[in-house]
């Protein structure tokens, strides 16, 4: 789940219209009778024993007052994790586990025209988009539905429900909704050794809004005793649409106290079909990396 290289100047970015919540007013029974818990399973277990998947996924994710937009396509294989992504202006990601000391390749489809060596948590690969390239795929959503130990609160995590049925990109999707009223930003007294991830985990709130709101660096070490204003939830109002088929996401939406914060749209998604290795490689020939 990535808007591609959105710190990347603006030839790079693919504009595409907000969405609107319309499409979820009209809402119909359940084609199958099925519980929220039950959802919530097979959602996770889909994204669980995802093996390979190829997707075209539209974001859409507030920066400072601005929405920026991407469109791209993905191609994933789990274990190991390769990534390879693409984006309608032909800048181009592919990150293998184990290989080129950490660092993606990344072809900017700009001058120079030369492939690049980047640390996906990086700060030119990290800057203006809420989720890192090794987020690519569901697993964002799962975590947005995952209660820990870690977790200050857990209500966020309890609070969807499964809220009937949707017609999205022409078939019927299972809605599972949380409302989430009390969401605010709260004050944090860092301890020792914290970091963004760890504060982001405690709260499960992501790490982009504690970056944006505090005026933090991607990789700034967090000072012990700093007060930090941090989201105590991930939304306040978020709604994943899930196809009843594969059961895994067709849209994600989450909006906070300011409106829309990001919006994901999967399309063309292949589950679980092989993919062949050779295009997880530099010189693949469909490649100008």
């Amino acid at each position: 789940m990535v808007a591609l290289l959105a710190s990347f100047p603006s030839p790079f970015r693919i504009i595409w219209p907000v969405g609107a919540l319309a499409l979820l007013a009209a809402t119909a029974p359940p084609t199958t009778p099925i519980t929220t818990e039950q959802l919530i399973s097979r959602l996770s277990t889909a994204i669980t024993n995802l093996k390979t998947l190829r997707c075209t996924v539209k974001a859409q994710e507030r920066v400072g007052n601005k929405i920026n937009q991407a469109r791209s396509i993905m191609k994933l294989t789990y274990n190991p994790l390769r990534i390879y992504i693409k984006n309608q202006k032909g800048v181009e990601v592919l990150w293998l586990a184990g290989q080129n000391g950490g660092d993606a390749w990344v072809y900017p489809a700009s001058f120079p025209y030369i492939t690049l060596s980047l640390a996906p948590n990086g700060k030119l690969m990290r800057s203006n988009q809420h989720h890192t390239v090794l987020q690519a795929g569901f697993g964002t959503i799962s975590d947005l539905l995952r209660s820990t130990g870690l977790r200050q609160d857990n209500a966020y995590s309890r609070s969807f429900r499964y809220t009937g049925d949707t017609t999205l990109q022409g078939r019927t999707s299972h809605v599972l909704r949380s409302d989430f009223p009390q969401f605010r930003y709260v004050s944090y007294k860092a301890g020792k050794n914290e970091t963004i991830a760890s504060v982001a985990e405690r709260f499960g709130c992501g790490e982009f809004r504690i970056f944006e709101r505090n005026g933090l660096s991607v990789g700034e070490t967090i000072p012990e005793g700093k007060v930090l204003q941090v989201p105590n939830a991930y939304g306040r109002y978020t709604v994943v649409c899930i196809d009843p088929k594969t059961y895994l996401p067709m849209l994600v939406q989450v909006n906070d106290d300011k409106g829309l914060f990001e919006k994901f749209e999967f399309f063309d998604v292949v589950p679980n079909q092989p993919i062949p290795l050779a295009e997880f490689t530099k010189d693949y020939k469909d490649y100008k990396l």
